[in-house]
């Protein structure tokens, strides 16, 4: 293609079309049609160009003036309740559904890890050792020891949001993270398994794994279900961009990566709920098996929200991405 001739053909199209929009709220009918007819046709002359004979020069203007155009075109879109309600019922759960076979492999395979690192560390002296001198075990593992003081020893409102704080900070880690080919994700989550096979296995060798259980269950449960959703998902976006599927990589991470957005806020909120546990029923004074039972249903309603509410939206095609009239439109064509 002669760019040059294609510049002189069309010039005039474009710059009738930025004169439009100059002037855009006091256009006739006929006026108004003509700017969504020249807006088509330059969007197609924009595609054609980056196709065919890219220059920077000339795709930056027609970028901003199709931009231009396109906001004229559909107008403003704010958010409204109806959004949050949809994101709440069915792109959340739906975009945790969809990723459900990176998340619950990883869930697995985390939790024997926690549980092979507890067995190591609990079964050999040595390696408790290199952990933290004698005095400051027992300081850690003894009835009334830094282990069970550690949920009561601040204020709970204060403690709670401490918490959520820090979690929704590592599952944002692990989805913003999984774009490098997910290996920081592995690293973060590795992290998190370490700390609690560390908790495990210094609690067993003093024979009270049952307390130490006692007080991660009620909320660790569903903590530890987000984290591990986010580290799926973040997986799932590295292989993305190793992967992308029939999509083209752009188009294939710009989905992903907004799907993973969506999810992010929605686990700070399943995280505020874990964190509102960890804070207010963790150190409650209700018997061990109430705590673990306020835990384990906070689990299974999340799982059922998933797997029922979530399998129903992704199966009726909702992918968790923003809804149609919310995304960047793909380049249109003039008839």
């Amino acid at each position: 293609m002669d760019l040059d001739v294609f510049v002189s053909t069309h010039r005039a199209e474009w710059d009738r079309l930025e004169t439009l929009l100059r002037r855009r709220r006091g256009l006739t009918g006929a006026e108004a049609d003509e700017l969504v007819a020249l807006y088509q046709r330059t969007a197609t002359h924009l595609s054609v160009i980056q196709s065919s004979a890219p220059d920077p020069q000339l795709t930056g203007r027609l970028s901003r003036l199709v931009a231009r155009a396109r906001s004229t075109v559909t107008g403003a879109r704010s958010a409204s309740w109806r959004d949050v309600t949809h994101f709440l019922t069915h792109g959340f759960p739906a975009a945790v559904h969809r990723t459900r076979h990176w998340w619950v492999p990883t869930a697995l395979v985390s939790t024997v890890v926690a549980a092979l690192l507890g067995w190591w560390i609990g079964t050999h002296p040595d390696v408790q050792a290199s952990i933290a001198a004698p005095g400051e075990l027992r300081s850690l593992t003894r009835p009334g020891g830094e282990y069970e003081t550690y949920y009561s020893s601040h204020n709970a409102a204060a403690f709670a949001a401490q918490v959520w704080t820090n979690n929704a900070q590592a599952a944002a880690l692990c989805l913003v993270l999984g774009i490098f080919l997910g290996l920081p994700v592995l690293l973060v989550l590795f992290t998190n398994m370490l700390n609690l096979g560390v908790g495990i296995g210094l609690m067993s060798s003093a024979g009270r794994l049952d307390t130490f259980l006692g007080l991660v269950l009620p909320h660790g449960l569903l903590e530890l279900t987000a984290v591990f959703v986010a580290a799926g998902t973040g997986l799932r976006l590295g292989w993305t961009l190793i992967d992308p599927g029939h999509r083209s990589r752009r188009t294939a991470l710009a989905e992903e990566g907004r799907a993973a957005l969506g999810m992010a806020i929605g686990l700070a909120l399943v995280l505020f709920v874990s964190g509102a546990i960890e804070g207010f029923v963790t150190p409650s004074g209700l018997p061990t098996w109430a705590r673990i039972s306020i835990g384990v249903l906070a689990e299974l309603a999340f799982l059922g929200y998933v797997f029922i509410l979530g399998g129903r939206a992704a199966g009726a095609g909702d992918t968790g991405d923003l809804e149609a009239d919310g995304r960047s439109e793909t380049v249109p064509t003039a008839a």
